[in-house]
């Protein structure tokens, strides 16, 4: 009875993402931007940057977003002169084209069906996708489901570098999908390899094996950020 009365005067507690942004604290850890006209602390910034995620070019610092594992070295409260942050949840970027060219469209926004493939994950990815379905995202409100069958999938959605053993497996659930299909590589690690590859035990990222349209960077990132990616994927994007 007490779980009844809660619910009834504490209302809705889903996000409204994507019809209105999500400003709670903490639902993205953030994500540094190019500095256009780094100083001198800023720059030095890229020599302690543990995947070579920041670069120096002139008196800029160019961020390379799919290396970024969010070590925090260069966020505000952290680095002496830190670069700018954003905050918001629009991370995904398409590989091949725009994101506009990606979007399946049509039926696909109210009923798009995923299938995840652990390709070597740590863990920390797969973590974030598990609260897709917590209240407080919900992602079945937005027509998004998971499912169990590469055969019944419309986007394949990959977390880790991709080991060697699971080259094979990962290209069988790409061959049993029918089309239209779209490949969605979240996290570091699928999108460069991060710190694990390219290895000989693992490739580069998920682009290496299989055609790749959108990529989250991120290490992890954030339930938003898959969500957005999703949503540009059926064609449905807030933006």
């Amino acid at each position: 009875m007490n779980w009844f009365l809660r619910g009834v005067f504490g209302g809705i507690r889903t996000t409204r993402y994507p019809k209105k942004p999500e400003t709670t604290p903490g639902t993205t850890p953030g994500f540094p931007v190019r500095a256009e006209h780094a100083d001198a602390q800023q720059r030095s910034l890229t020599l302690v940057c543990p995947t070579s995620a920041l670069v120096e070019s002139g008196d800029a610092v160019d961020v390379r977003d799919d290396r970024c594992v969010h070590c925090m070295r260069c966020a505000p409260g952290v680095a002496p002169s830190p670069l700018t942050w954003r905050y918001d949840p629009q991370w995904a970027h398409a590989t091949r084209g725009t994101i506009e060219d990606a979007a399946l469209g049509g039926t696909f926004r109210r009923s798009m069906h995923v299938r995840v493939v652990d390709a070597g994950d740590c863990g920390a990815c797969l973590s974030e996708i598990l609260h897709l379905n917590d209240p407080l995202y919900n992602m079945h409100r937005l027509g998004i489901f998971i499912t169990p069958t590469p055969r019944q999938a419309d986007v394949l959605l990959v977390v880790g570098p991709v080991t060697e053993q699971m080259r094979l497996p990962l290209l069988e659930a790409y061959e049993a999908m029918p089309e239209p299909k779209r490949v969605l590589a979240i996290g570091a690690c699928a999108a460069s390899g991060g710190v694990f590859g390219p290895s000989f035990t693992s490739a580069g990222g998920v682009a290496d094996v299989l055609p790749v349209d959108l990529v989250v960077p991120g290490c992890p990132p954030p339930p938003l950020a898959i969500i957005d990616a999703l949503l540009a994927l059926a064609g449905s994007r807030a933006r």
